[in-house]
């Protein structure tokens, strides 16, 4: 499940945030086993009590992911996402974490958003339609990566 592409890179966080990458990329290898319905309930859970984050904070934690782990920078974009979404609770924030299709060609992906933005994606993900969110408390739903019918909620 991913945009089509090569491998991305980052600059390595320090000793204390690779620590916390790993640590969020491994727990999101587990979590992302789990039937999707599943792995919504987990990570709405995971949201709750966490103010929105930044822009900058979503982005660094992507960063993070794809730092310490060959599969985050490469197509796991699943892992990834699941992991920086991870990551940003860990200082009290959540992202928007998006699932969802394009049909033209067939692909699915898994990104985040902020205030409705998807960060670090290309314009490819404009294509993609929102069938799973977990959205930050007291945000609304945007429709940015091509609109969905998901609220992210319940």
């Amino acid at each position: 499940m991913s945009l089509p592409g090569v491998g991305e890179r980052a600059a390595r966080p320090g000793l204390r945030g690779q620590v916390a990458a790993r640590c969020a990329v491994g727990v999101a290898r587990v979590l992302i086993k789990l039937k999707p319905g599943r792995l919504r309930r987990v990570l709405t859970v995971l949201s709750r009590g966490a103010r929105p984050a930044g822009r900058e904070r979503a982005l660094a934690a992507r960063q993070a992911a794809v730092a310490v782990s060959v599969r985050c920078a490469g197509l796991g974009c699943l892992q990834r996402s699941v992991a920086a979404a991870l990551l940003c609770r860990l200082h009290g924030e959540w992202p928007d974490w998006c699932s969802g299709f394009r049909t033209r060609p067939f692909g699915a992906h898994a990104w985040l958003e902020v205030d409705g933005e998807p960060v670090g994606e290309g314009e490819a993900i404009g294509a993609f339609r929102t069938v799973i969110a977990v959205r930050a408390a007291g945000t609304e739903r945007v429709p940015a990566a091509g609109g969905g019918a998901d609220d992210g909620r319940g």
